[in-house]
């Protein structure tokens, strides 16, 4: 229900794809094109002491989470699953997504972004990049990606990375917030996600394998260095520049706040198959859904939660970040997130995150 009064308005329209969004959209889409390809920004860090147009990036970058993280505090604050997770997204910003980077460089260290891993940064799987660094650094690129993501995906699903580290997933839960619930729900949605999510996947395995070919070639194939060369700028400009910039959070006030990690994220796409086979799953309490919507609607990955809660059906969906909004929305707490061991049963639960008055956790939508 729209509020009387101007700021009334202004807000409903805001949030419900109006006039207003469609600027606020403008807006954000330009401010990527203008960070991406324009020197606009580089000009605007030195007038104000930075290196780099990519340190005020990552200065904005972390004031937007930061202040929608507040935000979203005070709007659940009666719901500690989503404070905790809100202030740790906070926390692992300010500290690994901005500070230590920031201070590594003051150290004369190569600057590295701890919460970040392959396949999403590739450069940490790019040997040229990667056989530069000091072996530390090395290290946990490998651990970090070949243990710690399917390792962690295995026992608690996506969400732990996806919901609860990713600065991606963090802008979306924080600044984000006001648009989760514009995510398309249709079939056709479903369809495109399940082949351009993994479709990415498959471009960045290969071009991570065209990568180590062309670094252990040498010199002697000059026509796989040049072929690699022009894989990687393609790459560069329509994946980490379009899809995940100008499309990932222009398109927030239009097509909700997980279009890049719904559709296009390569992290995304193998952290889902690795949940399929893991422990984590949405509990459904059986005969307790009265078919509202609300955890359909405030599904930010575009799951249709109600129709495995109507046929009391627990199930764990590839695209899940383990947010918990559908939980907290549901109000007869019909929902609730679980790392259960195989097939066990709801009574079974090892781990269950609380949440609203009377409820669980969370929940995805039908199997991929």
């Amino acid at each position: 229900m729209t509020k009387q009064g101007t700021a009334g308005w202004l807000l409903h329209d805001v949030k419900n794809r109006g006039i207003t969004a469609w600027i606020v959209a403008a807006l954000l889409t330009g401010f990527y094109i203008a960070l991406y390809f324009t020197e606009a920004f580089a000009r605007i860090a030195r007038a104000v002491g930075l290196s780099n147009k990519w340190d005020l990036y990552g200065a904005l970058y972390t004031i937007a989470v930061v202040a929608g993280g507040i935000h979203v505090i005070r709007k659940y604050a009666h719901n500690r699953y989503q404070v905790i997770r809100t202030v740790v997204v906070m926390i692992v910003q300010i500290t690994l997504g901005f500070s230590i980077p920031q201070l590594l460089k003051v150290l004369r260290q190569p600057e590295y972004y701890f919460s970040y891993l392959w396949p999403l940064k590739l450069d940490y799987f790019n040997p040229g990049y990667l056989f530069s660094l000091p072996l530390p650094y090395i290290l946990y690129s490998f651990a970090g990606s070949l243990l710690l993501v399917p390792i962690l995906g295995l026992f608690f699903g996506k969400r732990w990375y996806c919901s609860w580290i990713c600065g991606c997933g963090g802008l979306a839960n924080t600044f984000g917030e006001p648009w989760r619930h514009l995510s398309d729900k249709s079939t056709a949605a479903w369809r495109f996600e399940k082949v351009a999510i993994h479709s990415v996947l498959i471009v960045t395995l290969a071009l991570t394998g065209l990568l180590f070919a062309s670094y252990g070639a040498g010199k002697r194939y000059p026509e796989l260095q040049q072929a690699t060369i022009q894989f990687q700028t393609f790459y560069g400009l329509i994946v980490s520049s379009v899809l995940a910039g100008i499309v990932g959070v222009g398109l927030y006030p239009l097509g909700g706040t997980r279009v890049w990690c719904r559709f296009f994220c390569p992290m995304a796409a193998l952290l889902g198959l690795v949940q399929k086979a893991g422990r984590y799953r949405i509990a459904v309490k059986e005969n307790m859904c009265i078919s509202c919507g609300m955890c359909s609607k405030y599904c930010e990955m575009g799951i249709d939660v109600r129709a495995y809660a109507q046929a009391n059906e627990s199930f764990t969906r590839a695209s899940c970040v383990g947010c918990g909004l559908c939980a907290e929305v549901c109000p007869r707490g019909v929902l609730r997130l679980e790392n259960v061991r195989g097939a066990a049963p709801q009574t079974q639960m090892l781990v269950q995150i609380t949440n609203a008055p009377g409820g669980g956790a969370f929940p995805p939508a039908r199997p991929n």
